[in-house]
């Protein structure tokens, strides 16, 4: 058992200054604090996505600091948008309940500002999901952006105008005064960095004018025109745009929409790139995520342009605007296009015929890569290698996309999910697998060589997520297309999963027999990573069984040969699962031990899924061992890393009386009341605090933290029983006959004078003061 932390996503990092758009930072936030939902509409290159982020980052204080960016652009699939938003949330997806479910559970009583950024494309979806979300989560605000609305009830709409500009009448104005308008100010800012010696002045001023009003205001457009300073004036710039763009008026007296200034100005942007910069422009525009040079080498080189150059035309397309370098990550640069000018690239493609060439060379790239980390991952460069899959993970979705276009690429996509299976199972990417892996086989041949080997791996997520008929039916299919084909491999593996549904159900005897034929299997096959898998779980199995001492020594001999391979993921769960055996079965500080050894190395790789089983076997442990306080705290803090995976540990059987009997032990120990307070101070804790507990390296027992003198005044006071009931900000506002806002406000305060980050803690906190 196995599963990642997805990071949440977050806006691109910004590189240039932000100029201007006070007006409508101030608008946004007015209406951030009076609707749930609110979608900033525009054009593209309006500047709507800078424009949010930059407002997230102003308003994040009124939500706790709570706020989570959600990148869509590079989302093409509109099953994958819940689960995308799932993984930026830091939720898993170990539950056969839908995605959606699990988010409203999450989010049903935080306060959170969600940011949807590009939603056009997947605008039915978005508006589905964000209803659903306003609905059933009083205090969640969702940010969106997207070229039209949602069309959601209660949405506020507020479009994105382009940048002030000068008008006719302005052009009789000194340079200071014009310089105060934002095209101008954007102008000159980007102008600066083109060419540092660059002011505006009263010579200049009127052909500066004139050509943010040819560009209509709109950032993107003015970003490329700037760069043509290089080589020109702003007069001779000013003249070209404005011939170009009276061109696309065909006589009549209104200029040229926003779209087809854009359009025009990007027209112009390519005609002035190089042969050999265009067609990398248009070949780069396969990438749907971010890429390195080695991708652009791979993929982009080949007629007309050798790979020699690739190098060099990058450069000079980071130079002219339509690349943008990123941060370093890894000591390796890569490159993204807005997509925007992604969209233009990939036009030019579709239209000389080559799109479809182009995107086979993308998937094949990826399919190479996919099969390098095969090859390497299961060693002392796992962790590097999960690294680079999550950074190319938009890229695997284009190129697997890409294989469910056709029956024989389908083909190749089986094999590409099957040698990258363990990225999916480390990273919990649950749904996202089952989705991938059913398009693939409706359109692969029935007999496709694959399709045993990602039917056991359906079957695997399907159980995993409680989908017990998606489970027997996907094994049962593949069992029999393994005993028609004589596939040892496959038979192998529906025994393992086979022994997980066992294992799951507390029949260890049955358990222990299927994953010791497996592994036994696969360690004849040479899969030495499928036979340490099975392995583990025999060993956990033979202890369910109540053969605990061979339970005990399968699990050494597993862990050992994991640190001989310098494997980390795997080697947490076997750590995990000798901590299960002893705590279930045998001595409570040798399970202490184990669960403190996998949580060490859980540091910098955030796998939710065995930290929640740890800390919940911790808990017990503590129960036993004479720490009531401590057991309270640890199970608090497993329930909310168990909610963020839309779990329980209650859906593995082994689990359920020991359970109860711990809870008896603790609220006898301490009584409901003081039991309920510690369980709380456990759930208010983040993920790297509850590690840290669990650690022992915040050694403070949570009795001996000291209550501060009460800075509240008599309305929080009231404010903060009412939030220790459970009722919402609009409850609250309902109860004492005030304005909604008011309410937030006030629990705004009570967050801030008693240094608290969520109401969980409020809660904890009124119980605590009443005690006293």
């Amino acid at each position: 058992m196995a599963e990642g932390r997805q990071p949440r996503s977050s806006p691109h990092v910004e590189v240039t200054t932000y100029v201007g758009r006070q007006l409508e930072t101030v608008e946004a936030k007015h209406l951030l604090g009076a609707a749930s939902l609110v979608t900033l509409t525009g054009p593209g290159g309006v500047g709507k996505t800078r424009l949010a982020s930059r407002v997230a980052e102003a308003v994040k204080p009124a939500f706790g600091g709570a706020a989570v960016f959600v990148a869509l652009g590079d989302l093409r699939d509109p099953e994958l948008l819940v689960s995308t938003v799932a993984s930026s949330l830091g939720l898993g997806d170990r539950s056969a309940r839908s995605a959606v479910d699990v988010v409203v559970d999450n989010l049903r009583a935080r306060k959170l500002l969600l940011v949807l950024d590009n939603c056009e494309h997947l605008v039915d979806a978005c508006a589905w999901f964000a209803d659903a979300l306003i609905k059933a989560c009083p205090d969640l605000v969702i940010l969106a952006t997207s070229r039209q609305s949602l069309g959601v009830v209660g949405e506020r709409v507020m479009p994105v105008p382009p940048l002030a500009v000068p008008g006719d009448e302005d052009t009789a104005l000194p340079a200071d005064q014009l310089a105060r308008l934002d095209a101008v100010r954007l102008f000159a800012d980007r102008a600066t960095a083109v060419v540092p010696s660059f002011a505006l002045t009263d010579d200049n001023i009127a052909d500066v004018a004139r050509l943010c009003r040819a560009l209509d205001g709109l950032p993107l457009a003015i970003e490329l025109a700037a760069v043509r300073l290089r080589s020109l004036s702003v007069r001779q710039l000013a003249d070209r745009l404005d011939r170009r763009f009276t061109l696309l008026t065909r006589g009549y007296r209104q200029g040229p929409s926003r779209h087809e200034t854009l359009r025009a100005l990007t027209d112009w942007s390519h005609e002035l790139c190089t042969l050999p910069e265009r067609l990398l422009w248009a070949r780069a525009s396969v990438f749907p995520g971010s890429f390195d040079l080695d991708a652009a080498e791979a993929v982009c080189a080949g007629e007309g342009l050798p790979a020699s150059a690739v190098l060099d035309l990058l450069d000079g397309l980071i130079d002219k605007s339509i690349l943008v370098r990123e941060e370093e990550d890894q000591g390796t640069a890569r490159y993204r296009m807005l997509e925007t000018i992604r969209q233009y690239g990939e036009e030019k493609l579709r239209a000389d015929g080559t799109l479809t060439e182009l995107k086979r060379r993308h998937r094949d790239w990826y399919y190479e890569l996919a099969r390098s980390f095969e090859a390497d991952w299961f060693g002392p460069d796992q962790v590097s290698w999960i690294g680079r899959l999550i950074r190319e993970h938009a890229n695997l979705r284009g190129a697997l996309d890409f294989c469910a276009s056709s029956p024989e690429e389908a083909v190749v996509g089986l094999e590409m999910v099957r040698v990258v299976k363990e990225y999916w199972l480390i990273r919990g990417f649950n749904t996202e697998g089952r989705i991938w892996l059913g398009r693939l086989m409706d359109v692969a041949p029935p007999e496709a060589p694959g399709r045993a080997a990602a039917l056991w791996m359906y079957g695997f997520l399907a159980l995993v997520q409680g989908d017990e008929h998606g489970y027997d039916t996907a094994l049962t299919i593949a069992d029999e297309i393994a005993e028609r084909t004589g596939d040892d491999v496959t038979r192998a593996y529906v025994r393992h999963v086979r022994g997980y549904a066992a294992l799951m159900g507390n029949d260890g005897e049955r358990s222990a027999e299927l994953f010791r034929t497996a592994a036994e299997s696969l360690k004849r096959h040479h899969d030495l990573a499928g036979e340490l898998w099975s392995t583990f779980n025999y060993g956990l199995a033979l202890s369910l069984a109540g053969e605990l001492d061979r339970g005990r020594q399968v699990l050494r001999d597993c862990v050992d040969r994991y640190v001989a391979q310098g494997d980390v993921f795997w080697r947490s769960w076997a750590l995990w699962s000798s901590s299960a055996a002893e705590y279930l079965f045998g001595d409570l500080e040798a399970a202490v031990r184990a669960g403190h050894d996998l949580l060490h190395l859980q540091h910098g790789i955030g796998d939710r899924a065995v930290t929640a089983f740890s800390l919940t076997v911790e808990a017990g442990c503590a129960a036993h061992l004479g720490e009531p306080v401590r057991a309270a705290t640890l199970l608090g803090a497993a329930t909310t890393v168990w909610q963020t995976l839309g779990a329980s540990p209650a859906n593995y059987t082994a689990f359920i009386k020991p359970m109860e009997r711990d809870i008896e032990l603790v609220t006898g120990a301490l009584g409901t009341e003081k039991a309920a307070e510690e369980f709380l101070t456990g759930t208010a804790l983040s993920f790297e605090d509850a590690v840290r507990y669990a650690l022992r390296e915040d050694t403070r027992p949570a009795t001996d933290q000291v209550v501060p003198v009460n800075p509240l005044t008599r309305r929080e006071n009231e404010i903060a029983e009412l939030v220790a009931t459970g009722m919402t900000n609009r409850e609250i506002a309902d109860r004492l006959v005030i304005a909604r806002r008011t309410a937030e406000t006030h629990v705004d305060h009570i967050l801030g004078k008693l240094g608290f980050t969520n109401r969980t803690q409020i809660a904890a906190w009124v119980q605590r003061a009443r005690q006293n």
